[in-house]
């Protein structure tokens, strides 16, 4: 029989929650940068935002304030999931 130990199942679950949340921001960050920058930028050009058209307003400054608003969620999801996991200092 093995038991398993609940310091080492602890430490699993709190690395396949730190790798989801970092594969789900990374996937947004690449939708947002190079999908609304790049591949989406002939749609996105029917609509403008402050004068420009909207793929170019994302290729130069829409995916930089995307990238900031992930950074802060990203802390305080970890803030979250290291206090859930009794990780926090």
């Amino acid at each position: 029989m093995s038991e398993e130990d609940p310091k080492a199942s602890g430490a699993g679950a709190y690395w396949k929650e730190n790798i989801r949340l970092l594969v789900t921001l990374m996937a947004i960050w690449f939708l947002v940068s190079f999908g609304a920058g790049i591949l989406f930028r002939d749609f996105l050009d029917q609509f403008s935002i402050g004068g420009f058209p909207l793929g170019f307003w994302f290729a130069q400054q829409g995916s930089i304030y995307v990238f900031i608003v992930l950074i802060f969620y990203y802390a305080w999801k970890m803030r979250k999931i290291e206090r859930h996991y009794d990780l926090d200092d």
